[in-house]
């Protein structure tokens, strides 16, 4: 079930020190504006629809499939929401489950602790977020992390995200920090667009007269100039949670930024962390796409394990499962780290977890 891309004997350490551990699921909910740029997304088929992605996600992962819901999940280009992934190991493992608002437009329809921020303006802007709101969202996100990594019991912690754009304001801050992410990162576009992404975040950067290693280059202006409020929320609780639990960055291009944030923030803040102690798991569509480099990504940041859930959807009953294996999608919402801990905490194999989803697909309106 679980493939190590990156750091082997530190991953297979990590995978190690946690079998049979049943983990707990913390989800950063955030917005950007970015996700509302045509055609820069494919998490909800128009503008209009990404608007409500989050929220929709959000209701379906706390209460899985009912009648009417608040926010039915948007129609996507290609593909069905990564949530259905989670929710189903969620379900089946009973795991505990916080939802976490770091800076959304309207409130969850689902219970969830708010953190205080705010949504943030297109990256394009250079201001995409208040500093002020950046360091709120950073003291709370260590406090969360050591509250969370108390109820884990001598286990992990998954972070997991919710925020449509998000690949783009990761590579903001992946090129900010000074890394050569670009081409290299991954989209839920089936070819991802990096020249579209690229020239968003040139222009953001150019905005805010970035100069990597400049005077006024502190890793919280780089977030409040190109990032979101989900990176430094995140990125806050895993610094904190890794002093005291296992922790899995739940993502691919938007986990390893938060990865490469937690570094410079430990080194500007002298804030005490335990590299040892975290991960980063995601799906074999993400790890292996063709259209990016998410290995020679996690390389260049150096450090991290690259965990990711060797999943294959091309058997499905359901067409839009197997649009997963033609590219589309590939992950979001925790959806690779919920597929590793089950392999994790449960010893399923790849087919038993297609069964799982089919099934949770079953009580859903999802089309054959």
């Amino acid at each position: 079930m679980i493939g190590i891309y990156t750091e082997i004997e530190q991953g297979q350490r990590w995978l190690d020190r946690y079998r049979g551990r049943k983990p707990i699921f913390a989800c950063v909910l955030g917005f950007t504006a970015t996700g509302l740029i045509p055609g820069i997304s494919a998490a909800g088929a128009t503008p209009h629809d990404r608007q409500f992605t989050c929220l929709a996600d959000a209701e379906f992962l706390y209460n899985g499939p009912q009648p009417s819901p608040q926010y039915p999940l948007p129609p996507l280009e290609a593909g069905a929401s990564p949530v259905l992934i989670s929710r189903a190991v969620v379900e089946a493992l009973e795991l505990p489950l916080y939802l976490f608002n770091a800076g959304l437009p309207l409130p969850p329809p689902v219970p969830a602790i708010d953190l205080g921020g705010t949504p943030a303006k297109c990256l394009i802007s250079g201001n995409a977020l208040e500093l002020e709101t950046v360091k709120h969202l950073l003291e709370q996100g260590l406090i969360w992390g050591a509250k969370l990594a108390a109820q884990t019991n001598g286990s992990y912690l998954i972070l997991g995200e919710c925020v449509v754009g998000g690949t783009t304001t990761a590579l903001g801050v992946l090129m900010g920090l000074g890394i050569a992410a670009a081409g290299k990162v991954n989209s839920s576009h089936p070819r991802c667009n990096h020249a579209q992404k690229l020239a968003a975040v040139t222009a953001g950067l150019n905005n805010a007269e970035w100069e990597i290693g400049g005077q006024n280059s502190t890793p919280l202006e780089l977030v409040a100039a190109v990032g979101d409020p989900m990176q430094i929320a995140t990125a806050g609780m895993a610094i904190a949670a890794s002093r005291t639990c296992g922790v899995l960055l739940a993502g691919g291009t938007q986990m390893l930024a938060v990865y490469a944030l937690m570094q410079a923030l430990a080194r500007e803040y002298a804030l005490f962390w335990r590299p040892e102690q975290v991960a980063v798991g995601t799906t074999r569509w993400v790890a292996e796409d063709p259209t990016g480099d998410t290995i020679g990504l996690a390389k260049d940041i150096g450090g991290v394990p690259l965990l990711a859930a060797q999943l294959s959807f091309a058997g499905s009953r359901y067409g839009q499962l197997q649009a997963y294996d033609r590219g589309y999608v590939k992950e979001g919402v925790g959806a690779g780290a919920c597929a590793i801990a089950s392999g994790l905490t449960s010893n399923w194999t790849p087919p038993q977890l297609l069964q799982a989803v089919e099934a949770l697909a079953s009580r859903c309106e999802i089309k054959h």
